[in-house]
């Protein structure tokens, strides 16, 4: 009799257990209200049990995180922190080296996004457009080999997208201990590539991707799509306006050089890495176009002034707005090493014809070898593009790839067919390099909203009128992209 009493009180106990468990899963947008704002989380979630309720206490728990410091903002906790990743995933014998890494906090009970740029992380509090449509926490990831999380010595032959999926997922690991919701991967530009090729490499880790405006170069040597796009984009006159600006700079080639060629002395500005001042300034002037459309919209071809009653000061002017002359010397390549890099071995760059410059061009598009300073050995990978097409093509799942109608970028975009689930490639009509869902339709925008939502588990109770769970604050929230104003994406 008492066995039996003791069986069933002990089965009561967990019916209880499993039964408050399951309730605490459940939890949805209401429990937004735990924020840890004061610094100590007010109601602990399943993986709460038995550990610190600090949330900082949590994190520094992980083996590997440090904490650089840890910065106020309202209605959350922001952490700049460091974690400890193997120089090689394959062969840790290969060393170790710190990664940057930024937490926003706002509760254990939240989905989380996780954010790249694909280049270096900004210290400064700041919200992803998924991470306000969903209401959540945001764990923010400097990409490998950006200063200062680059391995010392630097074997640069441990930069590709397979080691970068593999820093995300062992963050992810470890950080899914205490934020044990959804997650969600995204990222824009180059951040969209490194969400999309983090799913390939491990497919099982993220609940959803949002990848905005992210460059598919399937193909290295076939650019014809950048082609058609620059030969259709906004009206005749817009175009023909920016081609004879880009066209003068080269008629001006001399006069022009002399301007650079003084700044760069009085800068301190060097050239070596691109093989010269010609080659460099040519570079700049073949990015003015492409930058023009990367961040400006047709209503900005207005203040483009015609080539043929410019003064030299003001063509100068122009092209150094729009593309940047600091950009080709070697103290602005320096910090994108990285990028070129894997531009030049796996990522591919684009390269177009410019029929309005013949007999102008000296060099025409220079390879991303070139960019990448010589005593670092480069090997194209051409599988590399083809692979990752290929699996999002007919494996992905839970994928929503964001293009802007007029950003150069988007002529070679990611596609979902058949094999594919859950997943859509939408455009926002007339937008940039910086189109989101917001700029999306209001039917795509209304699905795109209603897709990540359940994705990330807080559905909302009717899909068709699905909208962010908090509203835009310019404070926090990235409202602007990256601006890359020379020719990278």
């Amino acid at each position: 009799m008492r066995k039996a009493l003791r069986w069933l009180l002990s089965l009561t106990v967990l019916i209880g257990t499993v039964s408050a468990a399951g309730t605490a899963t459940a939890a949805g947008p209401a429990d937004s209200g735990r924020s840890t704002e004061s610094g100590t989380a007010t109601t602990a979630g399943p993986a709460d049990s038995g550990r610190a309720t600090d949330i900082k206490d949590r994190i520094l728990a992980i083996p590997g995180m440090t904490l650089v410091e840890e910065k106020p903002y309202p209605g959350y906790r922001y952490f700049v922190l460091t974690y400890t990743q193997p120089v090689d995933h394959r062969d840790r014998s290969k060393g170790t080296f710190e990664q940057r890494l930024t937490l926003l906090h706002k509760d254990t009970t939240r989905p989380t996004v996780f954010h790249t740029s694909g280049y270096s992380v900004s210290t400064r509090p700041g919200r992803a457009e998924p991470t306000r449509i969903v209401d959540g926490n945001q764990v923010s990831l400097e990409y490998r080999f950006f200063t200062p999380s680059r391995p010392q010595p630097a074997d640069w032959s441990k930069l590709d997208i397979w080691q970068a999926a593999s820093d995300q997922h062992r963050i992810f690991t470890a950080l899914k201990k205490v934020y044990d919701r959804k997650w969600l991967a995204t990222g824009a530009s180059k951040g969209g590539m490194t969400a999309t090729y983090y799913e390939r490499f491990y497919p099982r880790d993220m609940d959803g991707v949002v990848a905005y405006v992210a460059p598919n170069d399937v193909v290295e040597h076939e650019d014809s799509a950048y082609d058609r796009f620059f030969a259709k984009v906004s009206t005749e006159e817009c175009r023909d306006r920016l081609n004879a600006l880009q066209r003068e700079a080269l008629v001006r080639r001399a006069p022009l050089q002399e301007k650079l060629r003084a700044w760069a002395a009085a800068e301190g500005a060097t050239f070596t890495t691109v093989g010269g001042l010609d080659r460099a300034y040519e570079a700049v002037v073949l990015d003015f176009v492409w930058g023009f459309w990367q961040y400006h919209t047709e209503a900005d071809c207005a203040a483009i002034p015609a080539a043929a009653t410019a003064s030299d000061q003001e063509v100068y002017d122009t092209v150094d707005t729009y593309s940047g002359w600091a950009n080709y010397t070697d103290q602005g390549l320096e910090p994108y090493t990285p990028y070129y890099y894997q531009a030049a071995t796996e990522l591919g760059s684009p390269s177009l014809r410019v029929p309005h410059l013949k007999g102008l061009t000296r060099y025409g598009y220079q390879p991303a070898r070139n960019f990448v300073p010589r005593d670092i050995p480069v090997r194209f990978k051409p599988w590399a593009m083809r692979d990752v097409d290929t699996w999002v093509r007919t494996q992905g799942r839970s994928m929503l790839f964001v293009y802007g109608g007029n950003d150069p970028w988007g002529s070679e975009k990611f596609r979902v067919d058949l094999g594919a689930r859950d997943s859509y490639v939408m455009t926002a009509p007339g937008a940039n390099h910086g189109a989101n869902v917001e700029g999306l339709t209001e039917a795509d925008r209304t699905k795109a909203t209603a897709r990540i939502l359940a994705w990330a588990g807080v559905a909302p109770a009717d899909p068709a009128k699905a909208a962010p769970l908090r509203t835009f604050d310019p404070r926090i929230d990235e409202r602007e992209p990256r601006r890359e104003m020379t020719l990278r994406p």
